[in-house]
């Protein structure tokens, strides 16, 4: 069986781009999986919006995110890259940021170098940490991984701050430390993207945020352009809160649910994506069929001391 850091890296490696949806919590993750996608990935900013009702503001700790993250692996048999944000401290932060994350069930992780406290790379007023520092951080991270097929992405926000010259110039950095795959983030026109795979001597990965600051393209635009990672990571959260309020809204003025169940996942079906008729099969083999045969082995004589 391939390892999923294998396969994570294999469909980075391909020459056709990796679709990569966002989950938000262990079921949507499911979900995912179940409609064709060969990954997932996990932001800070959905586990944020999950936990916490709270925005990607650097409210989470490091261990509620690796909690996070060994449910949605746990649930799933696609490879997850998860969100590092800024390592959660210095190199030493970093190294146990990786070895939890990795034991945990990720297939990667990315790191960041925005200055702590970070906040979503759509927002304003990012900072940034100095050069050299993000690559000693991203050095630790690529020595401290068990499993060197294991993803180390490494994210910069120094478009936002200092412009796309900085940007590139740091992602050729990050690259050169030992990064698999280089993130640079918000890219405001599409010409500034074709820019980055064209002077970015790495594997990219783009990030597409619905109402963010980079232009909404389909995976094949972003493939033509050089993308070899095309992220959605927000669009099934976005849906959720689009359709809990649509859905609360009916029953706060109907008083019923009635008219919703043609954009409602039902009873029997919503059984089906969590996987109960597999439970009540295992049930029925210890309960049932090995007990059965425990008991016809007692009556044909066999428990004679």
């Amino acid at each position: 069986m391939v390892k999923k850091t294998s396969l994570l890296k294999e469909l980075i490696m391909s020459k056709e781009i990796l679709v990569m949806p966002g989950a938000f919590d262990a079921l949507s993750a499911k979900i995912i999986e179940q409609t064709g996608f060969k990954c997932t990935t996990l932001g800070g900013y959905p586990t944020s919006a999950v936990r916490l009702a709270k925005p990607d503001v650097s409210l989470l700790t490091m261990t509620e995110m690796v909690e996070h993250t060994r449910y949605i692996a746990d649930a799933v048999d696609i490879p997850l890259l998860v969100d590092g944000d800024t390592g959660h401290g210095n190199v030493t932060n970093v190294i146990r940021t990786v070895r939890q994350f990795e034991e945990a069930g990720a297939a990667g992780l990315f790191l960041e170098d925005q200055v702590f406290p970070k906040r979503c790379g759509h927002m304003e007023g990012k900072q940034v940490i100095p050069t050299d520092e993000m690559v000693a951080k991203l050095k630790a991270a690529v020595d401290t991984r068990a499993d060197q097929d294991f993803i180390i992405m490494a994210r910069t926000d120094a478009l936002a701050v200092y412009g796309i010259d900085e940007a590139i110039e740091r992602g050729n950095r990050y690259r050169e430390a030992g990064a698999d795959l280089i993130f640079i983030e918000a890219p405001p026109s599409v010409e500034d993207m074709r820019r980055i795979n064209r002077e970015v001597n790495a594997p990219t990965s783009a990030n597409m945020v619905e109402g963010g600051k980079t232009p909404i393209m389909s995976a094949k635009e972003l493939e033509e352009i050089g993308y070899a990672v095309a992220t959605f990571p927000l669009s099934a959260l976005y849906a959720m809160a689009w359709a809990v309020r649509w859905v609360m809204g009916e029953l706060s003025g109907a008083g019923t649910t009635k008219g919703c169940f043609e954009r409602m996942t039902l009873f029997n079906e919503f059984n089906q994506i969590v996987g109960l008729r597999g439970i009540r099969d295992i049930e029925t083999h210890y309960y049932q069929d090995l007990l059965g045969k425990k008991e016809g082995v007692m009556k044909g004589g066999f428990n004679h001391a």
